[in-house]
């Protein structure tokens, strides 16, 4: 079939064609008109993902925002945010809704749950791809209950995002607190034990004390190593020979004794060669070199004997330090086992407190989140009442009747005309005879009437 066939079929049934589009249009408009009026209010949310929280200062990374806005509309469409919206709006005090819910459940199950089942079934949400704004739609019989419902999503959305926010930080705070009880008793122990074990041993916290005696035990070690240098020297120089001490040697008393002494054996040889041994003044130079010599003697021997006492008592002064210092060593041992362990007691101290105060510091920001009553979710549009009806769609129903009657009016002619087929054309008589077709004769026009006036007629040649 070509296209002047189609057009021959269709002008030949037009009228059938017409009257399914009128018909299909009037149908499509009593049914639009007759159809319960819906109207759909509409509310937008942003979500604030970029900004830090103002108690935990973490932001949301842009990894995980697909996922966040999915989670955020689960949540709208989740059966707590419905039942948010029953209480807001005190919808299970309608006494109509009451009546409504006994008649169609017979009064099984519970109210709130049957009224939040039913506004899920007007909600749509519609998150945008591009960016973090979501739309609410709700749908209802007039628009004062469409603009209201869909309000109360937002507040219900905006109040369970709290909600989810608030409850878990109260559990933590409440667990947090009986955890930081435990600790501060575990701190108040710590504590208790250093108290006591300083209050015993007299030992503060400053090392002051060991220094000192630290101090005290190297002193002593100097004075002990002096000690043996000095006693080391004088049994030296008590062991060596007298001549040949420097002490004796340089002695001003020793050096003049030695010079008396050289020159009266000087004058006693002179004088045993003019008078003799045996005159008096030679008995009384001998008798005083004897005198001389004697007294060097003594002073020789009183400096030896000074080193021997020297000797002695530096031996037994470097016993008694050596006592000193075994003593001194045990009790800076004995100083630093007490601080050891002092200092293990202080340790348990740190880390009782360390951990008293992460646990305080924790107790102290969920706390703080229990009592938050801020969100990021902000109202973007509010719902208002709507103008115009969202269902049905007059203008949009009449445009689909009018493509679908004209559809509709075509398809029957062509189906009336494949039931009834009749020859309109020449391609037709060619198809059905499968013969060549000599001749077309065209139909005659008819004649326009002559002019005449009165009973005269026209003549017949």
């Amino acid at each position: 079939m070509n296209l002047y066939q189609f057009l021959i079929i269709l002008r030949a049934r037009y009228k059938i064609a017409l009257i399914a589009l009128v018909v299909t249009v009037v149908v499509t408009l009593a049914v639009s008109l007759w159809l319960p009026r819906q109207y759909t209010a509409t509310a937008t949310v942003v979500l604030d993902v970029k900004s830090p929280d103002p108690i935990a200062g973490m932001i949301l990374s842009p990894l995980l925002m697909p996922g966040y806005m999915a989670t955020q509309v689960k949540i709208i469409d989740s059966a707590r945010v419905a039942l948010n919206v029953v209480k807001i709006l005190e919808l299970d005090q309608s006494p109509a809704l009451i009546e409504n819910w006994k008649e169609v459940t017979e009064g099984k199950g519970k109210l709130d749950v049957w009224l939040a089942n039913v506004l899920h079934k007007k909600l749509k949400i519609k998150p945008s791809r591009e960016s973090s704004v979501i739309t609410i739609d709700y749908t209802a019989a007039d628009p004062q209950t469409a603009a209201a419902i869909a309000n109360a999503f937002v507040q219900a959305y905006i109040d369970t995002t709290i909600e989810l926010k608030v409850e878990p930080a109260k559990q933590y705070s409440l667990w947090f607190g009986e955890q930081g009880k435990a600790l501060r008793d575990n701190l108040e122990e710590a504590q208790a034990r250093l108290s006591k074990y300083q209050q015993k041993y007299g030992i503060i916290a400053s090392d002051e004390r060991l220094d000192g005696e630290t101090a005290r035990l190297r002193e002593l070690s100097t004075q002990l190593t002096t000690v043996q240098a000095q006693t080391s020297d004088s049994r030296s120089k008590h062991k060596s020979g007298a001549d040949t001490l420097p002490e004796i040697m340089e002695n001003a008393l020793i050096t003049g004794l030695k010079t008396d002494i050289a020159r009266r054996e000087a004058t006693l040889q002179e004088t045993a060669l003019n008078l003799g041994k045996n005159h008096p003044q030679y008995q009384r130079l001998e008798s005083e070199l004897a005198s001389l010599k004697q007294r060097l003697e003594a002073e020789t021997q009183q400096i030896t004997l000074s080193y021997s006492t020297a000797s002695t008592v530096g031996q037994s002064k470097e016993a008694e330090l050596r006592a000193a210092i075994e003593q001194q060593k045990n009790k800076l041992l004995s100083s630093r086992n007490k601080r050891d362990e002092l200092a293990v007691l202080m340790r348990d101290v740190d880390a009782a407190q360390k951990a008293y105060d992460a646990v305080s510091q924790s107790r102290s920001q969920a706390s703080l989140e229990s009592q938050s009553t801020q969100t990021n979710v902000a109202v973007l549009t509010p719902a208002a009442e709507p103008i115009e009806p969202s269902f049905p769609k007059l203008p949009l129903n009449i445009a689909l009747s009018v493509f679908l009657g004209t559809f509709l009016g075509v398809g029957i002619a062509f189906l009336l005309e494949f039931i009834d087929r009749r020859i309109r054309s020449a391609e037709d008589l060619f198809e059905m005879l499968q013969m060549p077709v000599l001749g077309v004769i065209k139909r005659a026009k008819p004649q326009a009437a002559l002019p005449y006036s009165g009973s005269a007629r026209p003549r017949l040649r």
